[in-house]
């Protein structure tokens, strides 16, 4: 095989996308594409996407910007404007791949509905996120992280309370799965036209994303599951008319969790010092467990202890008790010498000088021209060759307008033409 006819190193090299998208779901995905050498336009609001005004940096530069908006060049743009229809059906023409995560009807009233752009452009993938699905009676409710966490049940299984209230944990879960099923997608989509020649329509949304990451929990055995969950429901009716407390309510509901597991086995325990967690999915992994602390459990013997009522929460009594009497590092040692699975529970702010991530490559520093070193997260996954690399930051908005267009095929008068009109601009939004 010559030179020139050498696969491109990079698995989206020469795939052109445009990113209709704000927020994280879109972005995020769009970034991931642009690590893989996807060449991106992000379209932007002429006032900027709304996370470049969250606690800014410098002029329309943030931390969250920053986080999902790698390696991308912005177009700022109005699109409710009519002037700026001859903009977008260049970027659909020039385009492989559309992403939108617009709000329900926006995207038709912009005359970007996704079957109606792949009519239009036949080998377009158009990458479509929305909150709760296309149908139903909830299709055309606006949803956001949090929100889609509470209604798929993805909050009550992560089990997070704050003054007796579910609460979601500061990571948008939800979002950043859409993310990556929204680009794992668009590569089935691209893999599928390059032997079909055909686009196509990728949806996503938020709920299957939040559903996908309670995945153990939602597995229903008919004929083992359905009545105790029908009679499970009937009880939680009852208990939130008599206004009986969200914990009080979690409580009584089933599980398929194991009391072993549940008391003993998959947990996180205090230490003297911190606390750890360990799982043990095999009766080796816990026979191992049990022995590292130095306790017995009969039950793991076979003995009747197995099903004897609170054997296990005696059992989990001493094993708090023996992790408690000693610190993290002695645990660490003792169970990975086991071989059981345990770590400490570490916060987001000791990860940037972790051993482990630095020895894998897992951040990386951006020289970003108007905030300085910047230390990020470098691509989720890894291709021999190159394949995914980090990108550079977004150039200061609005700053590659005139290339961007000139590159579309628009004059220098037109360029100027929809600068004073407003529809675009080459520096601060007004």
């Amino acid at each position: 095989m010559s030179a020139a006819q050498e696969p491109a190193a990079q698995p989206f090299d020469d795939i052109r996308v445009v990113e209709f998208g704000q927020f994280v779901a879109v972005p995020f995905a769009a970034q991931l594409l642009a690590e893989g050498g996807a060449r991106v336009i992000k379209v932007e609001a002429p006032q900027g996407d709304p996370t470049r005004a969250l606690l800014p940096l410098a002029p329309n530069e943030t931390r969250t910007f920053i986080s999902r908006n790698r390696g991308k060049r912005s177009l700022p743009l109005a699109l409710r404007d009519a002037a700026a229809k001859p903009v977008l059906d260049a970027l659909l023409a020039w385009a492989d791949v559309a992403l939108l995560n617009f709000r329900p009807g926006l995207a038709e009233a912009l005359g970007l509905a996704p079957e109606a752009l792949t009519q239009r452009f036949p080998r377009l993938i158009v990458g479509s996120v929305s909150a709760f699905g296309l149908k139903g009676p909830e299709a055309a409710h606006a949803g956001m992280d949090i929100v889609v966490q509470a209604r798929s049940g993805l909050m009550a299984a992560n089990g997070r309370v704050v003054d007796g209230r579910p609460a979601p944990g500061d990571p948008v879960s939800a979002d950043y799965m859409c993310a990556m099923s929204l680009a794992f997608g668009v590569s089935a989509a691209l893999l599928r036209r390059e032997r079909s020649g055909r686009g196509g329509v990728v949806d996503t949304s938020l709920l299957q994303a939040a559903l996908t990451l309670a995945n153990n929990q939602l597995v229903r055995v008919e004929a083992h599951d359905g009545e105790s969950h029908r009679s499970a429901l009937r009880d939680l009716a009852e208990q939130r008319a008599a206004g009986a407390s969200f914990g009080e309510q979690r409580a009584a509901l089933p599980t398929v969790r194991a009391p072993a597991m549940l008391n003993v086995y998959f947990r996180t325990y205090e230490t003297a010092d911190s606390h750890v967690a360990i799982a043990c999915g095999s009766p080796s992994l816990r026979v191992k467990f049990i022995q590292a602390i130095g306790l017995r459990d009969a039950a793991l013997e076979g003995a009747a202890a197995d099903v004897a009522e609170g054997h296990y929460a005696a059992l989990q009594a001493s094993a708090e008790a023996m992790l408690k009497s000693r610190s993290t590092s002695h645990w660490l040692a003792a169970l990975n010498e086991a071989g059981v699975p345990v770590a400490s529970v570490k916060f987001p702010i000791e990860l940037f000088d972790d051993a482990q991530t630095q020895a894998n490559g897992m951040f990386h520093t951006i020289r970003h021209p108007a905030v300085g070193d910047i230390t990020a997260l470098s691509p989720p996954v890894r291709l021999d060759g190159g394949g995914f690399s980090p990108r550079p930051p977004t150039a200061a908005f609005g700053s590659e307008t005139q290339a961007i267009l000139g590159e579309l095929g628009f004059s220098e008068a037109a360029i100027d033409g929809l600068v004073v009109a407003g529809v675009t601009h080459r520096g601060q939004p007004g």
